[in-house]
């Protein structure tokens, strides 16, 4: 008895432990110069936009990338594929060459999902439709972006190395566990 007891303490103390956004949820790890931070997805509330950007991680499109924009307390943003490229800097996030070329197509926007602090969500050019590869990640409670962006994920670990970075920090790596 006391060996089951124990087994179901167990169990249950990692599944606490574990992101509890629904089965078969990718998680993306993110490798920086200033440290590693996770993030969960949510591919029942935004599939197509999770499915996106799980496929531009696996195909390596993040590895090498700075990040283009940081607003101290406001948001951390990456995804320029000519960040790689330090003479560009003036134009990076900026305009159709700032993203992979293949935008998701529609805008998967839900309350369920609102703007807190480490809200993982797709940033675009005006149109949400129109969002690609350009991801930001909230430092604070934004509810003034609510309803006008895809909010994706969530940070699960690491939000103070997010914290902590600056523009031209370099993303070493990102990888996917789905």
């Amino acid at each position: 008895m006391r060996i089951v007891l124990l087994a179901a303490l167990a169990a249950a103390t990692l599944s606490l432990a574990q992101p509890q956004n629904g089965l078969g949820s990718p998680v993306v790890f993110v490798e920086t110069e200033k440290g590693d931070f996770t993030f969960q997805t949510f591919p029942d509330d935004a599939p197509k936009t999770v499915a996106h950007v799980v496929e531009l991680v696996k195909k390596g499109f993040y590895d090498g990338q700075r990040f283009h924009r940081v607003v101290p307390g406001f948001v951390v943003q990456w995804g320029d594929p000519r960040s790689r490229d330090l003479s560009l800097k003036d134009d990076w996030g900026r305009g159709p060459a700032a993203a992979s070329g293949a935008p998701v197509g529609l805008a998967e926007i839900t309350k369920k999902h609102p703007h807190v602090a480490g809200a993982v969500a797709l940033a675009h050019p005006g149109d949400p439709a129109l969002g690609d590869s350009q991801i930001y990640i909230t430092l604070a409670p934004r509810p003034d972006l609510d309803g006008k962006y895809t909010v994706f994920g969530q940070v699960v670990a690491g939000l103070s190395v997010v914290e902590r970075l600056q523009v031209g920090d370099v993303i070493e790596r990102m990888t996917v566990r789905d």
